[in-house]
């Protein structure tokens, strides 16, 4: 599944080490995202015991890994490293897979990119796809100038919903993610 480098291998273990408590610690992986450069990861050192139920558990060169099981089907064959760089350095990841595998996903995406981020867009914002969840009701977030905007409720209900569900008829709804009260201008 997972492919970890020498280098991120070694930055790992460093930083297991420097970990309170003398639980073994274990990698834990998800996609939280996806925007124009791609998945956006939650990359986290845990004690084994805090991973959750449905986390798929494997090993990858010596390292006990957890990764979130939505988010297992687009992470096969990814490699995490480790980058140095003159700030500094962090872990990176190389994914083949694409954004979405499934088809009413994909629908939905191709919607807010080719008809609802051209609107918002003029007001500064953009919407992102999150998934879909069970209910078959499409999870979003906006961003920029819609994180935080007092019209978001109006925007999404009037002009994001209408376009999705227009848009891609198996999708009974739409789910607002966003933590409108942080940024830095919330309900300007």
């Amino acid at each position: 599944m997972l492919i970890i480098t020498d280098k991120a291998r070694e930055m790992l273990g460093s930083f297991s080490e420097k970990a309170d408590g003398d639980e073994e610690m274990a990698l834990k992986l998800d996609i939280i995202g996806r925007g124009p450069n791609g998945f956006q990861y939650d990359l986290q050192l845990i004690g084994k015991s805090d991973a959750l139920e449905d986390d798929i558990a494997s090993e990858v060169s010596g390292i006990a890994v957890f990764v979130g099981a939505k988010s297992a089907p687009y992470l096969e064959g990814t490699t995490l490293d480790y980058k140095e760089t003159l700030m500094g350095g962090g872990f990176s990841f190389e994914n083949p897979n694409p954004l979405w595998i499934d088809d009413i996903s994909k629908a939905v995406a191709d919607v807010i990119s080719e008809k609802v981020n051209p609107v918002v867009a003029s007001h500064g914002g953009h919407v992102d796809l999150i998934g879909i969840d069970d209910e078959g009701k499409a999870l979003i977030a906006f961003g920029g100038g819609c994180q935080g905007c007092g019209m978001v409720d109006v925007t999404l209900r009037q002009g994001v919903e209408v376009m999705i569900t227009e848009g891609v008829p198996e999708v009974s709804g739409v789910i607002d993610m966003t933590d409108h009260e942080a940024g830095t201008n919330p309900f300007y």
